[in-house]
Formats: structure tokens, C-alpha cells, sequence
């Protein structure tokens, strides 16, 4: 598996995806946004788009993380994203944000380091952050998380992403992967 940025805001690539098999597909046509994508041999597997805060230039938003429907699940989103966190952390954005709207993009990000700041979207989207500004494995982040996953309970969900909650619930946050090793 290749990871590549393919580009920063504002200049980002347009970055046509099929949408049979990408969620979000649409909205890496738009340059206004960085790309990232996660390729194996010709094809692309996975693709994140970002953008800078518009009132504050130090802040990084990932906007849209999709993978591949029949690729889900093998750790290649957060692969990618932690590619985004490292590069974007190179290039002197202090923290970067996304909003999620479902229990495994929230596992994925506390995975590369992002917790939960409590707050939410108006479209009732989980915002996170990294970098986190309290130690990741303290009692107090494993409630954190545990807050954030909660509040998908009363969501609409899937028998599997309802089993997947209450799984991730009784375990508690996954060990943080943040390092930054040049990939």
C-alpha cells in the first residue's frame, strides 16, 4: 500500500472517485480542498480531502475520509489519516479537526490520536482534535471516549455498528498509534 498527499489547500487536485464504491465521492471533484489517497498497484483504495479553518490558519479540517466499501475495515483509513496528522503537523497547522458521524470514523480517529472535545456539529456530527491537549491513555480520556461513543446510542444504527459500540464501550479507547515515522 502506497500513502501520498496529492496536494494542499487552497490548490488541492480534483480527485474523481467512483461513487459505487466510495462514500462522499462527489466532494473530491472540488480543488479547493487537499487530497490525500492510500493506492494499491493502479488503483485508489482510499482518499481524504482537508482544508484550513477558515478563522483560524492554524487549524487543519479533514473533511471527507472515505474507503474503499470493500476495503473497510483494514486499517487503511487510519493509515491515511495519520499520514494527513504527520504531514499537516510538518507544514505548522497546530491542531487538526474532523466532525463524525458514525461509531467506526470515531474508533479510526482515536486510533491516530484524536479525542473528543465534546462538542458537536449542527448536523449532530462528534468533533475531534489533535493533537489531544491531555495524556491519551489517563482515566480521564477513557471516559472521554466513552462520552463520545455513548452518544451514538440513541442514533439510528446498524445491528452491526450497534454491537460494534457496545464492544468498544465495555473495552474502552483503543492504544493511540502517533507516531510519526516518515511514511
Amino acid at each position: 500500500m502506497e500513502y501520498e498527499i496529492l496536494g494542499w489547500p487552497p490548490d488541492g487536485p480534483k480527485l474523481p472517485l467512483d461513487h459505487e464504491r466510495f462514500s462522499y465521492a462527489g466532494k473530491f471533484v472540488m480543488t479547493n480542498t487537499g487530497k490525500a489517497v492510500a493506492r494499491e498497484g493502479d488503483g485508489i483504495v482510499a482518499a481524504a480531502a482537508f482544508n484550513e479553518d477558515r478563522t483560524d490558519s492554524a487549524t487543519l479540517w479533514l473533511r471527507y475520509v472515505t474507503v474503499a466499501r470493500d476495503r473497510r475495515g483494514e486499517g487503511i483509513g487510519p493509515e491515511l489519516l495519520g499520514l494527513v496528522r504527520d504531514r499537516a503537523k510538518e507544514r505548522g497547522y497546530d491542531r487538526l479537526r474532523i466532525a463524525v458521524n458514525n461509531p467506526y470514523a470515531y474508533e479510526a480517529l482515536h486510533r491516530v490520536g484524536f479525542t473528543y472535545t465534546g462538542e458537536t456539529t449542527g448536523i449532530a456530527e462528534l468533533v475531534l482534535e489533535y493533537p489531544a491537549d491531555c495524556d491519551l491513555e489517563t482515566p480521564a480520556e477513557a471516559e472521554s471516549y466513552r462520552a463520545g461513543l455513548a452518544a451514538f446510542r440513541d442514533r439510528d444504527l446498524t445491528d452491526d455498528e450497534r454491537a460494534f459500540l457496545e464492544d468498544r464501550l465495555e473495552r474502552g479507547p483503543p492504544v493511540p498509534d502517533v507516531r510519526d515515522d516518515g511514511r
